[in-house]
């Protein structure tokens, strides 16, 4: 099917300059990129679910970020160490959900290649540390737990209560 792109929509609107794909190349592109992509919320709602969650965390920063704080009960694995040291600390029948410092960091999408060319399901947690830090969650430093008050404009108000990564954000 081909689908033609005219420069201008009738109305004038900019969003549509573009019109939106079909129903079904849409369905396809979004499918496809759950299959790469979770997020905080579904990660800490899924390590707080009794259990074994079936998947493992894997941190790919630094050992200073890492000391700095990190997703509890996360794996500390360096991109640069996945080559030599994946095969040794994850099974390959067990998703790995990456993450590193937040959008502006490409090291969970490196470390996720790397993963994925060595033979491990992977997917990419969205926002990093950064985000889940900012959602309110627990998380580990050098010198202990820690967890700060979550920013309103990433998390819901009714989600504040201790009890957070058990609740939903309705997404």
């Amino acid at each position: 099917m081909t689908t033609t792109h005219p420069t201008t929509h009738p109305s004038g609107c900019p969003v549509l300059r573009i019109p939106p794909a079909s129903p079904a190349a849409a369905a396809a592109h979004f499918g496809a990129a759950l299959a790469f992509h979770t997020d905080c919320s579904d990660v800490a709602a899924a390590l707080a679910a009794e259990g074994e969650p079936g998947f493992v965390v894997l941190d790919s920063r630094s050992a200073e970020s890492w000391e700095q704080g990190h997703v509890p009960g996360a794996l500390h694995l360096p991109v640069d160490r996945i080559a030599e040291r994946a095969g040794q600390l994850l099974d390959k029948a067990v998703p790995v959900v990456t993450y590193c410092w937040g959008p502006g960091c490409n090291g969970a999408t490196r470390a996720a290649l790397a993963l994925a060319e060595l033979g491990y399901q992977v997917k990419e947690m969205l926002g990093g540390f950064e985000y889940w830090v900012r959602e309110g969650f627990a998380y580990e430093t050098a010198q202990g737990p820690a967890r700060i008050a979550p920013d309103p404009l990433t998390a819901p108000d009714q989600l504040t209560a201790p009890d957070r990564a058990a609740a939903a954000c309705g997404c």
